[in-house]
């Protein structure tokens, strides 16, 4: 049997299957659910006893107060200094490349502005930095120094007064690259604490913990559920579904290459979701192979077969427009132009989190130190929303001053509508400044 299935656009039933292929359900679980509102607000009300007695029940950490679970800015110096000469490297060089994105992001966008018109009134636009971010960085089956990165980093650019980060250590187990990436990063405080409880403490504010203004990182069921629960208390990045790849191939890419981009995303879990698009039947059978044979020589390889028997498939396409439209129809998170001429195809191109191009553009490399960030939106979101940014660590104020003589023309304009809206205080006010 077939590791993943193959489709073909010109199959009566195509669209049908295709529509049950993007199906992801973001349900939420009702005992999830339930059990997060009690954690926000046993939090909510009690603080840091509250987020010790969770720490101690789910991550096996016991302490006498929350201060115990923070890790001192020595501690994550110690953590980079111990850490193998390579791994230091490494993780140095992605920070830099990020943050050299993240800069000319910040020049692109992320700066004040404003003109006078005509008659002398200045009107333009305030951008000014959040006080106090968190930022949730996954712990216990895996670590994610990547994601300490491109959370911390972009915030940090953005001018953060404080980041605050939290991260679960199971056991009392703490991973030092993560740590070391911390430390890296510009964090200014990390606690020891995850889950529902980490996300309640960050918005609410405890003795220990500040609230923060905006909660930024990826997390299980139960971080989703709870950041969506305080959105409004503080702000959130997203809600972030399974990971996805899309790879649209025109076969000149060696099969074995394709074959791991796709296997990159379905190691992730079970519901993550690996596509192909390609007008070459001959190299789908060629990318189908290869699958079949490296699949046997992954470490995850359950999980990859799992993943690409639920959400996988090779679509056979009628040319490279048609695979761009369908790309376009899907919205992913990940999309791969795997061809001669990546530039042709891209202007045809709408909705994606990133966009990968060329055949040497492997989707792992923008995970972990190409430079743009790696928080990409999921679920089709992409058709209406963009990458973790500078401009999510950011706020714009409107800046408006009126001339003496802007108010004469500007004054009449609002008396008008004003009245016509039936608010005579609005019409006064502007009527007052009127000569």
């Amino acid at each position: 049997m077939k590791l993943v299935r193959q489709l073909s656009t010109a199959d009566a039933g195509f669209d049908a299957e295709f529509e049950r292929l993007r199906f992801w359900s973001a349900a939420d679980d009702a005992a999830i659910e339930a059990r997060v509102a009690e954690i926000l607000a046993d939090v909510q009300q009690r603080g840091d006893a509250a987020v010790l007695d969770y720490t101690a029940r789910f991550d096996r950490v016991k302490a006498d107060s929350v201060g115990a679970l923070e890790i001192t800015q020595a501690d994550l110096q110690a953590a980079l200094a111990a850490i193998p000469s390579a791994q230091r490297d490494a993780l140095e060089a992605a920070a830099k490349r990020v943050r050299t994105y993240h800069e000319r992001q910040l020049q692109a966008c992320g700066l004040s502005w404003s003109y006078r018109d005509d008659d002398g009134n200045l009107l333009g636009q305030k951008v000014t930095p959040l006080d106090r971010v968190g930022i949730y960085v996954p712990g216990g089956k895996a670590a994610y120094p990547s994601s300490v990165l491109m959370n911390a980093i972009p915030a940090h650019v953005a001018g953060v007064g404080e980041i605050i980060m939290v991260v679960p250590t199971p056991d009392g187990v703490r991973n030092p690259l993560v740590l070391a990436a911390a430390a890296v990063a510009g964090v200014h405080r990390v606690f020891t604490i995850g889950g529902a409880q980490a996300v309640a403490a960050l918005a609410y504010g405890t003795a220990t913990i500040p609230r923060v203004d905006k909660i930024t990182g990826p997390g299980n069921a139960y971080v989703a559920s709870a950041k969506k629960h305080v959105f409004g208390q503080v702000g959130i990045d997203m809600i972030a579904g399974p990971s996805e790849i899309l790879v649209i191939a025109d076969g000149t890419t060696p099969p074995d290459w394709v074959a791991m981009d796709l296997f990159s995303q379905a190691e992730h879990d079970e519901l993550a979701q690996s596509i192909l698009l390609s007008p070459d039947a001959a190299f789908l059978d060629a990318v189908s192979a290869s699958m079949d044979r490296l699949v046997q020589e992954m470490p995850r390889e359950a999980v990859i077969r799992a993943s690409l028997a639920g959400r996988g498939a090779l679509i056979l396409t009628r040319s490279m427009e048609e695979a761009c439209e369908i790309s376009n129809r899907i919205a992913p998170e990940h999309l791969e132009i795997s061809a001669a001429d990546p530039q042709r195809w891209e202007p045809l191109l709408r909705h994606a989190g990133a966009i990968f191009m060329g055949a040497y553009t492997s989707e792992s490399l923008g995970d972990y130190c190409a430079g743009p960030n790696h928080v990409l939106p999921t679920a089709g979101t992409a058709r209406f929303s963009s990458p973790l940014g500078v401009y999510d660590f950011q706020k714009r104020s409107s800046l408006i001053e009126v001339s003496a003589e802007g108010a004469q023309a500007l004054g009449r304009i609002a008396s008008t509508l004003a009245h016509g809206e039936g608010l005579q205080a609005h019409a006064r006010a502007a009527e007052l400044r009127l000569r």
